[in-house]
């Protein structure tokens, strides 16, 4: 057995080709969209495996009601509020320090999808909107990146592979789906326990991908409820749109039109409000902003965002200019303090 794959040697007695297939997977980049309950169980599976960089992405901050879910993390980092990408970088390093992780503290939209993805081998979906799956669906496509969808709520998950122009695409399965509408985590709640059995068949597909066993990979839509103890398939060879925007067309709506990254957006279920300036700074002068908020409330400063408490309001602001308003659902509202405490 080669020495470097020692850590890996249970798995390697399970791999189809052995050495061979944990060395393509050590060669291989992956790039994870939300660095929640999916994202930090995803993480957790493929930096444990050995898959050779990772990426990881998410724009929030630790907070103590994550730590029912998000297995990464502890109380320390909600204390701290610390980036959640941060947070999940230092626990995977002591979990195995010869992957190559990056982390991007971003609002994943239009304007930085293509950045952050390009070069990967298979990019996985730890989010919990569908806008965002909608615009990864999108570039997996005008790149043709693979991509494993995974979707989480209350007591459901589902998860599906969605290869380009060989599978159907995420708007074929989901054609009639409603931006901003459904059933959340916020809103309804969720058993951490459908958080890891969802992420756990996402990242078994993950893995026969990145060896290439391509034969093995799943050919239908799985919907399961653990509560209810439903398992369901669907098969979805039939659902391909032959009229799709995307996967027929090409007309990446979600990655071209504009409309679609919201400088100002409500997060739902969290009575909260994100605003994104239209241009982003990257050098956002703390100590600045420190001083002036520190006039009109309590500020917790950290490397990586200023944190202001300002009446029933909380800002996080990041060091992109991007500032997070919990306390509020009212867009003006949010916009007014914007602009009396950031600047136009």
């Amino acid at each position: 057995m080669d020495k470097k794959f020692v850590k890996y040697s249970r798995q390697l007695l399970f791999w189809p080709e052995g050495n061979t297939s944990q060395e393509k997977l050590s060669k291989k980049i992956v790039t994870i969209i939300g660095m929640g309950a999916l994202g930090t169980a995803l993480a957790n599976h493929l930096v444990r495996a050995g898959v050779g960089r990772i990426r990881i992405v998410d724009r929030d901050f630790v907070e103590e009601s994550n730590l029912q879910r998000q297995m990464l993390f502890d109380e320390h980092d909600a204390l701290h509020h610390l980036p959640k990408v941060v947070a999940a970088k230092e626990k995977l390093a002591l979990i195995n320090s010869s992957v190559d992780i990056t982390y991007y503290i971003e609002d994943v939209n239009a304007s930085n999808i293509e950045e952050i993805v390009k070069g990967s081998d298979l990019i996985l979906d730890g989010t919990d909107n569908m806008t965002t799956r909608f615009l990864i669906n999108d570039i997996s496509h005008k790149l043709g990146i693979p991509w494993i969808y995974g979707g989480v709520v209350h007591s459901r998950g589902m998860t599906t592979t969605i290869i380009p122009y060989k599978t159907p695409c995420f708007r074929c399965l989901f054609p009639d789906a409603e931006i901003g509408h459904g059933d959340t985590c916020d809103t309804v709640g969720v058993l951490s326990t459908i958080v890891h059995i969802i992420a756990s068949y996402q990242a078994t597909e993950a893995f026969k991908l990145l060896i290439e066993d391509t034969h093995s990979v799943r050919q239908e839509m799985l919907q399961i409820d653990v509560w209810k103890n439903d398992f369901d398939e669907f098969p979805f060879q039939h659902s391909l749109n032959k009229t799709c925007p995307c996967c027929q067309q090409k007309n990446f709506t979600f990655l071209e039109n504009a409309k679609y990254t919201s400088l100002v957006t409500s997060l739902c279920g969290r009575n909260s409000i994100q605003i994104t300036p239209e241009s982003f700074q990257n050098n956002i002068n703390f100590d600045d902003f420190h001083t002036k908020w520190t006039r009109v409330g309590n500020v917790v400063r950290t490397p990586y965002l200023l944190r202001l408490t300002y009446d029933e309001y909380t800002l996080s602001l990041f060091k992109n200019g991007r500032l997070l308003i919990q306390g509020t659902n009212d867009q003006t509202i949010a916009k007014r303090l914007y602009t009396s405490l950031v600047g136009e």
